[in-house]
């Protein structure tokens, strides 16, 4: 059995569906196996693609995946449901997903279309839909295997044909429903631990992946933002309070150290150095869930803040005021610096609609009045709240569900087998799916939270004015607006240490409660998210399960957090405006599309335990840092490997460039459609249709080793050319030396020749051999004395000198002198009148060496 190979084999409807795998045998093959934890099948304990600690609880085989048409084997483990394709053995990533991102799963029946007479021959087939946070819709196919068939075939021997199949119809409709419900039993079980101990984050531990405690990473950066980066935090000043630092307008206070204060802010708080501990526990009594303004960050330059709260409580008729919060509040208008004194101006912005904010007065909120906070304004942004999000992130998929390639309906799609092509010419087609897409509401909630984002950005940087940021609890669309500014006012804030800190400043530390958000277990215990199930019965596949939504509330679980109505992908929006801005600016930003992308499916996961709970006190509480994996380590981890190359890295990044603020103008704010993770599912083409950014980073590593090769060529060009010197100097210092050599031999040869022409005045001759001998001849009458004077480094007056300190030099000379040094002829007295002789010639060399010798007094020869 293998799996379909082209997209041709993905069929038109469930009914040309069942006929084609029947055909090709596709649902001949099921097996399914409950697995005790602690001994796996032996054929899948060892696959390379299970993490440390993830073990197989659950397997089935020749299950079909609908959305491609794939036939593989579904493998259910502690973390996550692993689809591996048939004969590679290779997860599908489509058909693979973390447990704890399921946002919901529906059982459907659907029932195939056939004639009265070959009804028993088709049963209903029994499909799983599985419903993901990150954008996707699973559905998986069942149908029991021939097992059972291989059983029941001795009774075909006495059954008649036709209560044969009506028997095997009937076998056949229990195996599947009773091999559906144990898959989803044992999901109901995995994917909603009542403990968030029970969570895979738990089971692996901390590994390799070590987390430092984030309170040491929030003060460093409150460090950085008072100009005090040379302090570094760590936990003897936590625990003894020593962090409490200060400039000329800002502290950090302890007062929330034991979280006494608000149970959802950090331990450290930056408030303003004119107001005391005192004023600031008055001042939080008039705030919802006591969530006073505090300073999330401050300008370096001008001194402007941007600040954050929740909503102050004046009640229904918008007249309770207190002292405490106002003064609190004008603290933040600090003077502005170089313009004598004046006091900046401070606006307040609301991101709620008026209307909304009004309706919160019933409940003892409401809006501040700018005539009881001096030099302020109030603003509205009029951003919905987190259950229009829910709707509108759901509508959304929904239309990507319909309209892409991959789409969990086979039928549904414009972009499938040509049936319904945007090439078609069929503008109506196209004008409904456009609709689809804006009234989805996505796109519209994106503009508006980028609006106000470069509106509270524009005033910070261009007015030196200080922000106030709030909605209602001050955990959502606050830590939206806040950190948004940050990133375009802060270049720190777009590089991968800064992101890091940005987000576990602003959401972490301040309390977004990321498990009822995003729906996981919190420390209350006993289940604070339940997965709701749905059943559902259909002639044909429905034409959109997603569309189905509006059924579930009556399977949901009272004390889930869908009843609850906590659940809201706040985060997964704050993600996609931060793809908008780098779409914008894509110079601006150190990390890449696809950093974001894996961080989002790092956080969905819960593989680490950074998200986990909903404020810092439960974190601690809990003591998440110490039990569980760091997402941040594990990405550091991974760039580690590829360094400037890394996929996580922005081969377009200038931080010369875009070192400033960003302030995108209101034209620019159009958003679109994130590719890497709207379409990634839907239409799995699309994503990598971008391959700008690949080739883009394929000519970075190209020009990074060209680089690299180009300094390596340098620097041995470097050595060459110092070698080149050292040599050229050396080559200069001998051609030196051997013009001086030829200089003295030319002196030389010219003194040779003066001194043999004068030797020859005085009646001696002077022969000099080419091997350096020199021979003098001294012609005294008939006989002549010949002898051969060795060539030495002398000239030749020291020759001379020499001979005639000797003793002998008197028969030096004589002709009858023997070799052995005796005279021949001892009494003819030639001995003495030679040496006599001697003494005359040398005392006439003397005086002649005494003489100035100049090259122009003789000719050359």
């Amino acid at each position: 059995m293998t799996a379909p190979r082209n997209s041709s084999r993905r069929l038109r409807s469930l009914r040309y569906s069942s006929e084609k795998m029947e055909g090709t045998g596709s649902w001949d093959v099921l097996e399914w196996t409950k697995l005790d934890p602690a001994s796996w099948s032996s054929s899948f304990s060892n696959l390379d693609c299970l993490l440390d600690s993830e073990r197989i609880t659950f397997e089935c085989c020749g299950v079909i995946l609908i959305n491609t048409g794939e036939v593989g084997t579904l493998l259910l483990t502690n973390f996550r449901i692993l689809f591996l394709s048939e004969g590679t053995r290779d997860p599908l990533p489509l058909g693979t997903i973390p447990l704890v991102a399921i946002e919901k799963f529906n059982k459907m029946v659907l029932k195939a279309q056939s004639s009265r007479h070959h009804s028993a021959k088709n049963p209903p087939k029994r499909l799983l839909q599985v419903t993901g946070k990150d954008m996707r819709i699973i559905v998986y196919g069942f149908r029991p295997g021939t097992k059972q068939v291989k059983l029941l075939t001795l009774l075909f021997l006495y059954i008649s044909a036709f209560l044969f199949e009506a028997y095997m119809v009937l076998l056949d409709s229990i195996g599947v429903i009773l091999q559906r419900r144990s898959l989803v039993d044992a999901l109901l079980r995995c994917s909603n631990p009542e403990r968030v101990w029970d969570l895979y984050a738990f089971t692996c531990g901390p590994s390799k992946f070590g987390n430092t405690n984030p309170k040491e990473r929030l003060l460093d950066e409150y460090f950085r933002l008072l100009g005090k980066s040379s302090s570094r935090a760590s936990m003897n000043m936590i625990e003894d309070g020593s962090f409490a630092v200060s400039n000329d307008f800002w502290r950090i206070t302890d007062l929330n150290s034991n979280y006494n204060l608000c149970q959802t802010y950090p331990f450290a708080l930056m408030v303003p150095k004119s107001i005391s501990d005192e004023e600031l526990t008055q001042a939080s009594t008039f705030r919802a869930k006591c969530r006073l303004p505090v300073i999330s960050w401050c300008h370096p330059g001008s001194g402007a803040v941007i600040a954050r709260s929740s909503q102050p409580l004046v009640g229904l008729m918008m007249n309770m005021r207190s002292n405490f919060d106002e003064k609190l509040v004008a603290s933040f208008c600090t003077q502005l610096s170089g313009n004598k004194g004046a006091p900046r101006k401070l606006y307040i912005a609301d991101a709620r609609p008026r209307k909304n904010a009004l309706a919160n007065g019933a409940m003892g909120g409401g809006s501040e009045s700018s005539s009881n906070y001096l030099q302020s304004e109030i603003v509205f942004f009029g951003i919905d709240n987190i259950h229009a999000m829910r709707e509108s992130f759901s509508r959304l998929r929904d239309y990507l569900d319909m309209h892409g390639t991959t789409s969990s309906d086979g039928t549904s799609s414009f972009l499938r087998h040509g049936g319904w092509t945007w090439g078609g010419g069929n503008l109506s087609s196209m004008s409904a799916s456009v609709s689809l897409l804006g009234e989805s509401g996505w796109l519209s909630h994106i503009q508006s939270i980028l609006a106000g984002v470069a509106w509270i950005a524009a005033r910070v940087a261009m007015e030196s004015a200080s922000v106030l940021v709030h909605c209602s609890d001050g955990w959502d669309r606050t830590t939206q607006l806040v950190s948004l500014a940050c990133l375009l006012l802060d270049p720190y804030y777009r590089t991968f240490a800064g992101f890091q800190a940005l987000i576990e400043k602003d959401w972490l530390a301040f309390g977004h409660p990321f498990s009822d958000r995003i729906g996981m277990p919190n420390v209350a215990g006993s289940g604070s998210f339940e997965l709701p199930i749905q059943s559902s019965s259909a002639s044909s596949f429905p034409s959109s399960p997603v569309r189905q939504t509006s059924g579930s509330a009556a399977s949901q679980s009272p004390g889930s957090s869908h009843g609850l109505n906590n659940y809201a992908p706040i985060f997964l929006q704050w993600v996609d405006c931060v793809s908008q801005l780098m779409r914008m600016y894509p110079c601006a930003f150190e990390f890449s599309p696809t950093f974001l992308v894996d961080f989002t499916d790092c956080l969905l996961s819960c593989r680490f335990g950074n998200f986990l709970c909903n404020s810092e006190k439960e974190r601690e509480e809990c003591g998440i840092s110490e039990a569980s994996g760091c997402l941040w380590a594990y990405l550091t981890d991974l760039r580690s490997f590829g360094g400037a190359s890394h996929a996580h890295c922005n081969p377009l990044y200038d931080p010369s460039k875009y070192n400033g603020p960003l302030l995108p103008p209101a034209a620019a704010l159009a958003p679109t459609l994130w590719p890497q993770f709207h379409l990634r599912w839907a239409c799995p083409v699309e994503p990598d249709a971008a391959e700008t950014e690949v080739q883009c980073r394929a000519m970075s590593i190209k020009h990074l080793e060209m680089k690299k090769g180009k300094e390596e060529a340098e620097r041995k060009i470097d050595a060459l050319s110092s070698t080149v010197e050292s040599l050229s100097e050396e080559l200069r210092k001998e051609r030196n030396i051997s013009r001086a050599a030829r200089e003295s031999a030319k002196r030389a040869i010219k003194e040779r020749g003066v001194i043999s022409r004068a030797l020859q005045s005085l009646g001696c001759k002077v022969n000099f051999t080419k091997n350096g001998e020199c021979t003098l001849e001294v012609e005294e009458g008939p006989q002549k004395c010949s002898h051969s004077i060795p060539q030495k480094q002398k000239d030749v007056a020291e020759s001379f000198s020499s001979v005639s300190e000797e003793k002998v030099c008197e028969a030096l000379l004589c002709p009858l002198r023997a070799r052995e040094g005796t005279c021949r002829w001892p009494d003819a007295g030639c001995c003495a009148q030679t040496g006599s002789q001697f003494v005359g010639l040398k005392a006439n060399f003397e005086a002649f060496d005494k003489l100035s010798i100049y090259d122009s007094y003789f000719t050359a020869e």
